[in-house]
């Protein structure tokens, strides 16, 4: 009877030792931010491919661009890319709907903008603050129609163009706050492929990336012959995991976290 008592007792140890939750992983020293710009699309799946084998979550700017092969990056063909992208855990924020470039301030909470593409493609127009409030939500309201899901209070100027003034405005009117980028972090897939080849690009942002990074690139680039990704982006991923760095998104970023937890989804 004694016998049968110790084995029970030794079996209700070790499953308690069983269940015992694992401990949690350390946090990394060394994190970086991946972000990605829409573009022509026609790396999105390889890019899709590479962060799904990685495990790495990257953080997406969205814009209605031209897609190659007709269409554009959010219109319903694209529909079903940003619902598997999402359902994977990215983050997302506005890119503008129209690709829309900041040219110069006008007054009071009144700008001059050039949207690049859409109704008024290539003019140069003075917008009041709502009017951009209601382009950067534009893409919020595609993006949630598309996934069901919200996007951060967070947005890129295409070009990375802004003045003080309109990031000002931007915040206090529009509730978002802008992104930019690491100088090592500008990974140049939009550079000539002629003068900046893959394997100098490659070189130059594991030389140069350090930890806290954001890095930005871009869902395809019209002008550069030989493709950035994912040529480019899996090695780097693989490079910066050997030199200790992890990725996360920009919802885990220290300059963002105070920001998304008082502002609410879009």
């Amino acid at each position: 009877m004694r016998r049968a008592s110790l084995l029970a007792a030794a079996v209700l140890a070790a499953g308690s030792v069983a269940a015992a939750p694992a401990p949690a992983p350390a946090a990394c020293a060394k994190p970086v931010y991946l972000t990605f710009d829409t573009g022509h699309m026609g790396v999105a799946d390889l890019i899709a491919q590479v962060l799904d084998r990685q495990h790495v979550h990257a953080t997406f700017f969205l814009a209605n661009e031209p897609a190659r092969g007709g269409g554009s990056s959010l219109d319903d063909h694209w529909a079903a890319w940003w619902r598997a992208r999402a359902a994977e855990g990215h983050a997302f924020g506005s890119h503008t709907y129209d690709h829309v470039y900041w040219q110069g301030d006008a007054g009071a909470d009144t700008f001059r903008f050039k949207p690049q593409f859409g109704a008024a493609a290539g003019k140069r127009e003075t917008w009041n603050i709502d009017r951009y409030c209601a382009e950067l939500d534009q893409s919020a309201d595609r993006f949630r129609a598309m996934t069901g899901q919200a996007m951060l209070p967070l947005f890129r100027a295409p070009g990375g163009k802004t003045s003080p003034a309109l990031l000002r405005a931007v915040e206090q009117r529009c509730g978002y706050r802008h992104v930019g980028w690491a100088d090592a972090g500008f990974l140049g897939d939009e550079l000539p492929s002629d003068r900046y080849p893959n394997a100098t690009l490659l070189q130059r942002a594991l030389r140069n990336i350090k930890a806290g990074d954001i890095l930005m690139a871009h869902l395809g680039i019209w002008s550069r012959r030989d493709p950035w990704a994912p040529a480019v982006l899996e090695p780097l991923i693989a490079g910066l995991k050997q030199k200790g760095f992890c990725f996360a998104t920009l919802a885990e970023h220290p300059a963002y976290r105070d920001w998304l937890a008082s502002h609410p989804r879009r």
